[in-house]
């Protein structure tokens, strides 16, 4: 209980630190926190101008991750994300072959634009997301721990992007949707980000600190209600297992098992943060839409009707609410 009280008041500090970079986007904050707790990667989707990019940097120097960028474009290749291994000779004459880490040896990598990546380099960051490793020329080499993607897509320009496949969709614990922020939040930043003086922002907690959270996120105890209400929430967006007549007419394939674990980690997470003791199934209807919406699709019946996954999550929750 102390350890969950003492980190709640930190993590509220960390809150505090980025909100003096980043306006009007808090719940992108907050449920962007609740994926590093939780120890996922997370899929932000905005138009370009919404600080996705500066939320990264930002997250970087407050947690203490040694944090890199890749700019994806369709000639992007795997080795310029995971390294090479080049063929060097001593001064003995001897030659031998010495691997070059590349960018996704760090702790936080940001993808910007990932949908940009062909299909071959997108498939790089498959292994390192789920093994925390990656596999060049034969030989495993570790990635830094803790060890978090936070990837980036543009809603509007689909011309030369390579789509997600579904596997890849759901390494990511969230899809988060950055809005525009509301006019005051505008005005802040407006005057914030064209003065002489920019706010910098300041290390608040390192990897040992985040790592040590990530460890008491998976003790927090969750009730049978909490249980049994994630699992009546992903079996009912399921076609085959679904009583809903909505889901078996319009949904193409539900979510996997994988959406009941970031579920559960979620809530426990999304609890820590606001400093409770255990979660409740206030935060699996609050956490359904981002864990839930790049795990199902629509069919064509859907898309023909006007159905949207949004209202589809929406009515999937309302026994919980």
């Amino acid at each position: 209980m102390a350890e969950i009280e003492a980190l709640g008041s930190r993590l509220a500090h960390v809150r505090e630190r980025i909100g003096r970079i980043i306006f009007g986007q808090q719940d992108v904050v907050d449920l962007t926190l609740i994926t590093l707790l939780a120890g996922g990667h997370v899929l932000l989707i905005g138009v370009p101008g919404l600080a996705k990019t500066r939320l990264v940097e930002t997250l970087g120097t407050v947690l203490g991750l040694a944090e890199k960028r890749i700019q994806c474009t369709p000639d992007l290749m795997p080795a310029d994300i995971l390294g090479s291994e080049v063929l060097e000779e001593s001064e003995s004459g001897r030659r031998s072959f010495r691997f070059i880490p590349g960018p996704v040896f760090c702790q936080l990598l940001m993808a910007d634009e990932i949908n940009r990546a062909s299909p071959r380099t997108q498939s790089a960051l498959l292994q390192a997301m789920q093994e925390h490793r990656v596999s060049v020329a034969g030989q495993y080499h570790p990635l830094p721990e803790p060890f978090h993607v936070l990837a980036t897509q543009n809603p509007l320009e689909q011309e030369g992007t390579y789509p997600l496949p579904e596997a890849q969709l759901d390494r990511f614990l969230m899809q988060i949707d950055v809005g525009y922020p509301d006019r005051e939040a505008e005005r802040r930043m407006m005057i914030a980000t064209t003065g002489s003086a920019d706010e910098r922002p300041v290390a608040v907690l390192t990897p040992a600190d985040l790592q040590a959270a990530q460890r008491l996120v998976r003790r927090i105890p969750v009730g049978e209600g909490v249980v049994d209400g994630i699992l009546d929430l992903v079996r009912r967006g399921r076609p085959e297992t679904s009583e809903s007549a909505e889901v078996r007419r319009h949904v193409a394939w539900g979510p996997g098992p994988r959406a009941s674990q970031a579920l559960m980690l979620a809530a426990r997470a999304r609890a820590v943060l606001d400093g409770r003791l255990a979660p409740s199934l206030d935060d699996v209807v609050a956490l359904a839409r981002p864990i839930l919406k790049h795990r199902m699709a629509l069919n064509f019946a859907a898309r023909a009707d006007g159905v949207t996954l949004d209202a589809v999550i929406d009515r999937l929750c309302e026994p919980l609410a």
